[in-house]
């Protein structure tokens, strides 16, 4: 196992279990054999998936569970009462506390045969195995383009497109970073408690140490409701699906990217929950860990975790939603210009070496530096099918680490966005209340980029003030 996986397998904890979980709606019921048999042939295809984590203090490895059973992986289940959308979030967030059997290769699929008039699988795979780019990757390796698959008929490649050349020197320089990050841990992180450390490691490493040092010295987050000692359960909701033409739109123009749009957008609904729970926001600035892919996307499904993380700035504090998306594009703009990505990769290589108290050290000392995690990942913009059903929506969460208790989940699939919340119960004990903001807030962004294409006279601030107010 590499050293990053094996990070990310020593990273559990009963507070935060380290699995990405998946939530696939369609439209037909679903046979579980006629699953079984999709699974059999296609996501079985990855050896890997047949084998188990086996970690040991020289190091983790894959081994081969010569007692697979596949009916155990894959299980039929059903909702109690009506089987809504409320069960189903009930039934998600159980199963999104309930850690993955270390006996046994992790991952499982359970499969609601009856849902809204189709079915719902849920798809848990541990982090160790791969980053969310390649795991949904994977399961879309699952569907088709049609309901009755033919030879050769494969899903279109054309989302799949990227700047390889840029990632490739972001890849190109990954070994350095390693030292680098290798060199930070067996410092014990010192290098926090003894600032004088930060000179010697920056004179050393030049601009990568620097961006390391400034990793390092960012302060806490601040305290707020979505910060706290956390509990071993976890709550999950999602909301009605944005259109994607829309939220290009507003991109245009505010003359920014469709993430921008989105993130502005996720930093208003918790704006908006933060003030009804008593929260003073006024000023205030919350961090989200954002992963970044480090390699090109059609190479995903070599599994492997290849990605970065970088601190975004979420200005819950700013009221004018313009405002607010033009802070969240400067913050990813600077980001976007750093190497703050790859020596987090760095960090991670390390750590999945080091000694157990140095690493839950740095895993602490990094996650009060942030109150959530976000993500978005890109899917393919037309219909798909599994098993003959037709994919109607999906999403998924990736774990949150150490003290950090909320995830946010963004993924964008035949021309709409879903949103998706994670929360520790302790923190966010009714994550419907955030996830149905989400909706009004766009609307104000839609609305007053409507407003200035309409009359460009109307400026942002004047337009803001026909918004009712939030409270």
């Amino acid at each position: 196992m590499s050293k990053v996986d094996t990070a990310w397998l020593r990273m559990e904890r009963p507070t935060n279990p380290m699995m990405i979980t998946g939530v696939l709606m369609f439209a037909e019921p679903m046979d579980v054999e006629r699953l079984r048999k999709v699974v059999k042939q296609r996501f079985l295809a990855y050896r890997r998936f047949t084998q188990k984590a086996v970690d040991a203090p020289t190091g983790a490895s894959w081994v081969t569970d010569r007692d697979f059973d596949l009916d155990w992986h894959v299980q039929a289940a059903a909702l109690p009462g009506r089987g809504d959308k409320r069960a189903m979030e009930r039934f998600v967030s159980q199963l999104a506390s309930s850690p993955l059997d270390h006996g046994r290769p992790l991952w499982q699929f359970q499969l609601v045969e009856r849902y809204r008039g189709g079915s719902a699988l849920v798809a848990r795979i541990h982090h160790s195995y791969a980053d969310g780019i390649a795991l949904v990757q994977v399961l879309l390796s699952l569907t088709d383009t049609t309901r009755e698959p033919v030879a050769g008929d494969e899903l279109h490649a054309s989302w799949l497109k990227h700047d390889h050349a840029h990632v490739a020197r972001r890849v190109g320089a990954v070994d350095r970073y390693v030292q680098l990050g290798t060199r930070a841990v067996e410092k014990g992180m010192e290098m926090y408690r003894d600032p004088s450390l930060a000179a010697v490691l920056a004179k050393e490493g030049g601009e990568i140490a620097r961006e390391l040092v400034h990793a390092v010295a960012l302060s806490d987050d601040p305290p707020s409701v979505l910060r706290g000692p956390l509990g071993v359960s976890k709550r999950v909701a999602w909301a009605e699906p944005l259109d994607l033409e829309e939220v290009k739109a507003v991109g245009r123009a505010c003359e920014c990217t469709v993430n921008d749009v989105l993130m502005a957008t996720a930093a208003g609904a918790l704006r908006s929950y933060m003030i009804e729970r008593g929260d003073c926001v006024e000023g205030l600035t919350l961090r989200a860990t954002v992963p970044v892919n480090l390699r090109p996307l059609e190479h995903a499904k070599k599994l492997g975790n290849h990605f970065g993380l970088v601190f975004l700035d979420l200005p819950v504090g700013e009221g004018n939603p313009i405002r607010r998306i033009e802070r969240v594009a400067e913050s990813m703009n600077s980001l976007k210009n750093s190497r703050q990505a790859i020596v987090a990769y760095g960090l991670l290589a390390a750590l999945g070496m080091a000694p157990s108290a140095v690493q839950s050290l740095a895993l602490d000392l990094f996650s009060r530096k942030a109150s959530a995690v976000a993500t978005n990942v890109p899917g393919p913009q037309q219909p798909l099918y599994m098993a003959g059903c037709k994919l109607r929506e999906m999403m998924f969460w990736v774990p949150q680490t150490g003290t950090v208790g909320v995830g946010i989940s963004i993924l964008s699939y035949n021309g709409r966005v879903h949103f998706g919340l994670i929360s520790d119960a302790k923190l966010i004990p009714d994550p419907d209340n955030v996830i149905q903001r989400f909706g009004s807030e766009f609307d104000k962004l839609l609305y007053l980029s409507l407003m200035g294409n309409w009359d460009h006279r109307l400026d942002a601030e004047s337009a803001f003030q026909l918004i009712p107010s939030e409270t």
